[in-house]
């Protein structure tokens, strides 16, 4: 329920009838123009209407009639043909903001966006449709494709996941977004933004080093923003990785990599951004930073992997026992200095604290030989967590280190959203097609959740885990004495699922194999201080590829590869001298390389052949349906209601057998009995009431009702003369306990018609010779049922 000040909870209380409204269209308050406002929202769910469980999306609507001021008609003033400087005020996409209440204030009703207008000429008013929030994800669904699930075998997202990546796409954040997403030709391009909301997968780069599940848990209790990747009980230095979606050189690049951890949660004090460099044949450099909330210190590292290093060490008494809370870290490592084939890179921190403290550290040069860098280009971000994580980023191309502005991502993001738990793991991201909006109810309906945006304008998902208990308190109590105008009760036994099955797509054999291959035609020529963009048909159902790796004459990498040459011979090949970067982009994949040096280079390998080989990897087995059942023999409901089946739908979105079950058995449990149907329930008018509420009805006037209630769906009407009226769509919670039949015997499912059969003495005195029994010509049927007998 929504929270009242204590105004509105009193005049509710004594059962208040004067309604008040706040209507803003475009900003504007239109209030005294509103002739009429009507909001009904409702889940689309498609189980049983008895069933004591409920799923599916809501999207709420509006519709509000708007009279004429200043003696200037509604048509004249709001109509599609209407002057701009007015007409703009109702035009479709524009904000509209509705408020109801009784009493002296008002609470949120609507927040959303005009989606037509009407107006009959003669008339003074204007029909305004608003939708709320979905109107906002209305864009083409798109989610990556990762290969790290089945390659590993181990999880690499969630459904919850996919929910946050759709609601992120049409602008609704749970948490920070990505800095530079976007790709600008010489402007800053976020490489890696892992938002570890229940998954390991990423819009920009995709995963590689993906841990088992037993190692770590997504909690959002703690978590920074929204939810947050946390190592089990006793574990630390849990590590994932990603690659990014561009292999920057070194030397020439300034990258900053952050993360937002929060040392309370977790069971160790350290947390480590690490940026892996491929240099020259199986070579490799470290660039790192190391967060010590034990020691109150902060290393950044520049070393050859597994190898030498130096670092520089910074100490604040703040981080010694860290405040609880969030902390926001950053790392800038700044290899524009040096040669073309080395540099020492230079390294600074930045760090806020829970309460806003920054700590910022001076900029250090690394100057001995173990900190140099060779050329090379960037393989992928580590991350090394004893402790809570979210948001973790990697971006290059900046001029400098971020102000502290700059650093929070301050008014640039509105918190728009709040998720469930993070449950449904995937091993491979499902194919999705239609608007962000649609897929996101195909989410809802397939794992048994629900999905709307409130009063306020704020997207939230729940899990079929609420109706795991029954619900013991109401957030409202509803009597006929006083709130209830009218009610109807019906009990149907299609709402009764005592055996349910509920299939899944389950990865069993785990692996990859070569997929579609791309092979050049041509040797390709890359401009100095210029760039070479190709672009190569790739199918929807191909898989994520990520930049290739940079081949020289000493390996030959397996997978996509490239190898930059100084002549077309391809006669010496160089290293660290090429970006790399990779998208897909309706129906192509996009290769852009960049070169960093003072002369052209050339995609050839050493015999002069092109060098540019791209590898799709699939999976080397399709899942297999396994289905999981819900089923318990012998239950008083089996002997009440006989054994009524439901089988679930089968999905992509469901890829393992303890998920199937978990549903499976909330949908047995959930319709063990038909719950008692609450028809439309007109109420005495109360803002506070939102969906998914448990109200307590209590009817002494007939139905002798007294039980709890989930609220489904709420219509709200309202005109300037005749008030508010509401009426709620109910879903109870329990049944009225087992039937007891007492003092009743049912009658048998079948009553046949009862035939005397002959006895073996009636038929021989009736026929005492065979001869007999032969001439009457009757058959044996006929004298067997006594028939002539």
């Amino acid at each position: 329920m929504q929270q009242a000040d204590d105004a509105t909870t009193a005049a509710l209380a004594t059962g208040e009838r004067t309604a008040k409204n706040t209507t803003r269209v475009g900003g504007k308050d239109v209030s005294a123009q509103v002739q009429s406002w009507s909001v009904e929202r409702s889940y689309a769910t498609d189980l049983p209407a008895a069933m004591r469980a409920f799923s599916g999306s809501s999207s709420a609507q509006l519709q509000l009639q708007l009279s004429g001021t200043g003696g200037v008609s509604a048509p004249e003033l709001y109509a599609p043909w209407a002057d701009r400087t007015t007409g703009d005020m109702t035009r479709p996409g524009q904000s509209v903001v509705q408020r109801g209440g009784v009493g002296p204030t008002t609470l949120p009703a609507f927040r959303g966006t005009v989606r037509s207008r009407s107006a009959q000429a003669g008339t003074d008013t204007v029909q305004i449709t608003a939708l709320d929030g979905a109107e906002r994800l209305r864009g083409p669904a798109l989610l990556p494709k990762p290969y790290a699930g089945f390659r590993t075998g181990h999880p690499v997202a969630t459904a919850t996941w996919c929910v946050d990546e759709l609601l992120r796409q049409g602008g609704v954040l749970t948490s920070p977004p990505a800095r530079y997403p976007e790709f600008v030709p010489g402007q800053p391009l976020t490489l890696v933004h892992a938002t570890l909301h229940g998954g390991f997968a990423t819009p920009y780069g995709q995963p590689e080093t993906v841990p088992r599940d037993r190692l770590y848990t997504w909690t959002r209790e703690g978590a920074p923003h929204e939810m947050a990747l946390l190592p089990r009980p006793g574990l630390t230095g849990l590590t994932a990785s990603w690659f990014p979606r561009s292999r920057i050189t070194v030397p020439g690049s300034r990258l900053f990599a952050e993360a937002w951890v929060n040392p309370a949660v977790g069971t160790g004090d350290t947390v480590t951004l690490e940026l892996i460099l491929d240099r020259t044949g199986n070579a490799g450099g470290s660039l790192r930073m190391e967060v010590n909330f034990a020691a109150g210190t902060v290393r950044m590292y520049s070393a050859t992997v597994d190898g030498a290093y130096w670092y520089f060490e910074w100490s604040w008494t703040g981080l010694r026992g860290a405040l609880t809370g969030p902390w926001h870290i950053g790392a800038l490592f700044d290899t524009t200095g040096g040669t073309d084939t080395s540099v020492h890179p230079t390294v600074q921190p930045r760090l806020t604290s829970p309460d806003g403290t920054h700590y910022l550290g001076s900029p250090a040069t690394f100057v001995e030989s173990y900190g140099r860098q060779d050329a090379a280009e960037l393989r992928e971000l580590k991350l090394v967590t004893d402790m809570a994580v979210e948001g973790v980023q990697l971006t290059s191309g900046l001029t400098a280190m971020p102000t502290s502005s700059v650093f929070a991502q301050t008014g640039t993001w509105t918190k728009g959203a709040e998720l469930d738990d993070a449950i449904m793991p995937l091993h491979a991201v499902p194919r999705v097609s239609g608007s962000q909006w649609e897929v996101l109810g195909q989410i809802a309906k397939a794992t048994m959740s629900t999905a709307e945006f409130d009063e306020r304008g704020v997207f939230r998902w729940r899990n079929h885990t609420r109706f795991g208990t029954v619900p013991t308190q109401a957030d409202l109590s509803l009597t006929s004495v006083r709130d209830i105008a009218a009610l109807t009760l019906t009990e149907e036994i299609d709402a009764c699922r005592n055996y349910v099955v509920q299939p899944a797509k389950v990865w069993e054999d785990f692996g990859t194999s070569a997929g579609t291959t791309y092979t050049d035609t041509e040797v390709r020529t890359i401009p100095t201080y210029g760039t070479l963009t190709v672009s190569y048909v790739m199918a929807e159902e191909e898989f994520d590829i990520g930049p290739p790796l940079t081949d020289d004459d000493s390996v030959t990498t397996n997978g996509s590869q490239v190898r930059f040459a100084t002549t077309p011979a391809g006669t010496t090949a160089v290293k660290g001298a090429v970006d790399v970067l990779t998208r897909r982009e309706d129906g192509y994949l996009v290769v852009r390389f960049t070169n960093r040096t003072s002369q052209p280079l050339y995609t050839a390998k050493k015999d002069g052949t092109p060098s540019v080989y791209l590898l799709t990897l699939k999976p080397q087995a399709d899942p297999v349906e396994r289905k999981a059942t819900a089923y318990e023999a012998g239950t008083a409901s089996e002997s009440f209601y006989g054994r009524q089946q439901h089988t679930g739908e089968t999905t992509d979105w469901i890829q393992d057998l303890p998920s199937a079950q978990a549903i499976a058995s909330a949908l047995c449990n959930a319709g063990a009995y038909p719950v008692p149907v609450i028809g439309d329930v007109e109420v005495l008018y109360d803002p506070r009431v939102q969906l998914g509420d448990v109200i307590r009805l209590t009817d002494t006037s007939g139905t002798r009702l007294d039980t709890l209630a989930w609220v489904v769906g709420i219509n709200t009407t309202a005109t300037a003369d005749a008030g508010v009226r509401q009426t709620l769509t109910l879903r109870g919670t329990q049944p009225n306990g087992s039937p007891a039949d007492a003092g009743l015997t049912p009658d048998a499912a079948a009553d046949p018609v009862v035939v005397t059969l002959s006895a073996y003495s009636s038929v021989t005195a009736a026929f005492p010779t065979l001869a007999a029994l032969t001439a009457s010509g009757f058959t044996w049927g006929q004298i067997k049922e006594s028939a002539h007998v």
